[in-house]
């Protein structure tokens, strides 16, 4: 089964994209430049697995277009999406700007959007897909100086609600996680006095790894995870508990 991953150059994405190609998935490794995908597909391909690097801006309508079909004639139609693209930017509100917060929502929603938009008719049409949509815990807590990127992830959890809806009794289960912080570059460019504020606040006392969430990315993957419809699971620490 063909597995198509965006932002999976580097941390959770990369993880995520190791772990499918582990379970017998040929991944399409999407990073915004082509290198970036590349050194991830390298590591697949040294343990044996099957992964292809494609570059592309998720934010753009075009790229995404291109992209797909690139991968479809090389591995065939994504079976498995996993939004996972997106950057993070600390602020205080009125420090924000407007350039900013629309590329924030750009990536993460917009991309979102687009990649789901180009893989699903597909899906519909096998009778059968998968799609992970990556979100955060600040999406249901929000975070200081984070307006922006909490935002655009409340926005990921709505619209993984909104299409499990739609179209979980056509095939295709939606669903989402939303992790605490990871220790990705993402999270080690916020500040110290944040990180040791928020690690503080853990009932765990520490930040997870990539692979503990490409873990719950993977289950959603599963067979084990047929029930699973508009679920957003957790692998946060314990700072949201529901």
């Amino acid at each position: 089964m063909s597995a198509l991953v965006t932002g999976a150059g580097s941390g959770i994405g990369a993880a995520i994209a190791l772990r499918l190609a582990a379970e017998g998935h040929a991944v399409a490794v999407n990073d915004l430049t082509q290198e970036g995908a590349a050194a991830t597909v390298a590591q697949i391909t040294a343990a044996g697995g099957t992964a292809r690097a494609y570059g592309a801006d998720v934010s753009d309508a075009a790229a995404v277009n291109a992209m797909l079909a690139a991968v479809t004639a090389d591995l065939g139609a994504p079976k498995i999406l996993v939004n996972n693209a997106g950057f993070g930017h600390q602020a205080p509100f009125l420090e924000i700007a407007p350039e900013t917060f629309d590329r924030i929502f750009a990536v993460h929603v917009r991309g979102t959007f687009l990649c789901t938009r180009a893989c699903l008719p597909a899906m519909l049409a096998a009778g059968q897909g998968i799609i992970v949509n990556v979100a955060s815990q600040l999406g249901q807590i929000g975070g200081v100086e984070l307006v922006h990127y909490a935002g655009a992830k409340a926005a990921i959890i709505g619209m993984t609600k909104s299409l499990a809806r739609e179209v979980s009794a056509r095939g295709v289960r939606v669903n989402a996680v939303a992790p605490g912080p990871i220790n990705t570059p993402l999270v080690e460019a916020l500040s110290e006095d944040w990180k040791t504020a928020k690690r503080a606040e853990l009932p765990l006392g520490r930040f997870g790894t990539p692979a503990e969430v490409a873990g719950s990315v993977a289950f959603l993957c599963s067979d084990d995870a047929a029930l699973f419809v508009g679920q957003t699971l957790g692998p946060n620490s314990g700072d949201v508990m529901l």
